[in-house]
């Protein structure tokens, strides 16, 4: 009896290790999901034009094609399309410092990892 509990305070053990694995992917998912949703709101406010953001979205959406979507695929579409947003913003905000388009870019967007 003495060796079942301890084989079922392993299992629950082995349990709730896998629940705070899961709990910090979907963290990670998370703040990587808010970083894109922070680019869009930035790219939106610079008046980028729908069809530049459906090809972002397209073109990433290509790159990251993959037989057999999973976790680890889900994560990495969001990461490059993060990349392709902060790459797009990045080009945008060129002819702001030039002085050519003064919107608003006074916060300077930080992306997590």
């Amino acid at each position: 009896e003495l060796q079942q509990k301890v084989e079922e305070a392993e299992l629950l053990k082995m349990e709730l290790q896998m629940l705070e694995t899961e709990r910090v992917r979907l963290s990670l998912v998370e703040e990587k999901l808010l970083d894109v949703l922070q680019l869009l709101q930035q790219l939106r406010d610079l008046n980028i034009s729908k069809r530049a953001l459906g090809k972002i979205l397209l073109s990433t959406l290509e790159s990251c094609h993959a037989p057999q979507p999973g976790k680890a695929h889900l994560f990495e579409v969001l990461d490059t399309l993060q990349q392709e947003l902060a790459a797009c913003e990045l080009l945008l905000r060129e002819p702001v410092e030039q002085g050519q388009s003064p919107q608003s870019l006074s916060n300077p967007l930080v992306i997590s990892c």
